[in-house]
Order: C-alpha cells, then structure tokens, then sequence
C-alpha cells in the first residue's frame, strides 16, 4: 500500500468518527441548547462525510493514474461498510460507553 492510499484510509478512519465528537450539526450549526443532537443527524452526516471522503478519494486516483477505474454498486456498498465499521470506535464512546460521574 503507497502513502497515499494509507492516508486516505487514515483520514477516512478520522472522518467516520468526527460525527459522535461534537454535538454541532454539520460542525457549524448548534443543535438545540443543552441538548445532544439526534442519531438521525449523526448518521446524515456520516453519509456526507463518506462521499466527501469518496470523492476525494477518486480526485486522488484520477490525478495519479490519468482516470478513476469505474466501480459498480457492490464496490459503493463495500466501502459504505467499511465507514461504518470506522465509525464503530466513536459510536461506543458517545453512546455506550459510560463514564463515572464523582
């Protein structure tokens, strides 16, 4: 595996956990006072960060090899699988994980 190709797999490793870091949706807009934001808004934008990341990736490929290879939806559901088994780690510590409150 070149540098390149590692360090797309670590900034979508980054990217898939980014949504249960923070309680701003979309990292911009405040979710209603004192409240945590929803599931429902923690998993939009992890499929929006999966085709950030996607499309980064391919403008990746296509400046290094001249064209990105065309995949069909088996490759797109493989790796939307894989974000979301990235997502597994931050997913546990916002919602499972139970901290001791002194």
């Amino acid at each position: 595996m070149t540098y390149a190709q590692t360090l797309i797999v670590l900034v979508a490793l980054l990217a898939a956990n980014l949504p249960f870091f923070t309680r701003r949706i979309f990292f911009f807009f405040p979710a209603n006072a004192g409240d945590d934001k929803a599931l429902i808004w923690r998993v939009l934008e992890l499929v929006v960060l999966y085709v950030a990341v996607g499309g980064t990736a391919i403008f990746f490929e296509s400046r290094a090899y001249g064209g990105a290879y065309s995949q069909g939806w088996e490759f797109y559901a493989i790796t939307f699988c894989l974000f979301v088994v990235f997502a597994y780690p931050g997913f546990v510590l916002r919602y499972l994980w139970r901290f001791r409150q002194n």
